[in-house]
């Protein structure tokens, strides 16, 4: 869940992550099993290797990723359609829903319905991406570095650029360099916390917290649709209206 105040709210319920594990590896596997059609062999299949990436940094057990590969290699798994949904929430905030859906009618319309109950509105595709960035973004944890040799580390691994605080560190680069920037930090540091590709907003809209606790009611719901990928967003929340939610 990418937004703002930090990279602390890219998943704005922490809490909840623990209860929401067998959900992210759900998602985890749609995407591998969807990178692996393009080929099975990591190093030629860049999409693979970046959905191993995101699998190894959610500590996905090593035979649950092995057997979906190994379906692919059968010709066997589902078939997804990947849909990308564009649309404004509370507050002027932009949103940019990522889906893999075997019937894209149903997600169509309850990603629509969950919009409109909270007072947002779909656009067509493009209406708001344009004010995000794609990169790839990996997450450490505080204790993975101290700030000058992460920045170092990173620097010399091609990424663009490294937000440090007491939180942790934000690594992003562009996402041709995602594969190699990740495996570099990776050999110097361990897994991430977090990695992949995201909607990183070029500016951010700080929203009160009426529109707050309308906007997370929005993306709590479309986090619990099983359809739903990923969800990106340009809000501001500042820490004091985040800790009257919590």
């Amino acid at each position: 869940m990418a937004g703002h105040s930090k990279f602390k709210n890219i998943q704005h319920r922490k809490g909840a992550q623990d209860k929401k594990r067998a959900k992210i590896f759900g998602r985890l596997i749609k995407e591998l099993t969807v990178a692996a059609r393009g080929g099975t062999d990591p190093s030629a299949n860049p999409r693979l290797r970046t959905a191993l990436a995101a699998a190894r940094a959610a500590n996905m057990p090593k035979d649950n990723i092995e057997r979906v590969i190994k379906k692919a290699e059968g010709g066997e798994g589902e078939i997804y359609d990947e849909i990308r949904y564009e649309g404004y929430g509370p507050g002027g905030t932009a949103l940019i829903v990522e889906a893999m859906t075997d019937n894209k009618n149903r997600t169509a319309s309850e990603v629509r319905a969950a919009f409109s109950k909270f007072g947002g509105s779909l656009g067509e595709t493009g209406s708001v991406s344009f004010m995000f960035d794609r990169v790839g973004q990996i997450i450490f944890s505080a204790d993975a570095a101290d700030a000058d040799s992460m920045f170092e580390a990173a620097l010399e691994a091609g990424a663009d650029n490294v937000e440090s605080d007491d939180d942790g560190h934000e690594v992003t680069c562009a996402t041709e360099d995602y594969n190699s920037v990740v495996e570099s930090l990776e050999s110097s540091f361990g897994a991430p916390a977090e990695s992949g590709l995201v909607w990183k907003p070029q500016n951010t809209i700080e929203v009160n917290e009426d529109q707050a606790g309308t906007l997370i009611r929005l993306l709590d719901t479309l986090d619990d649709n099983d359809d739903v990928q990923n969800v990106s967003s340009n809000f501001d929340i500042s820490d004091e209206i985040m800790a009257k939610l919590a």
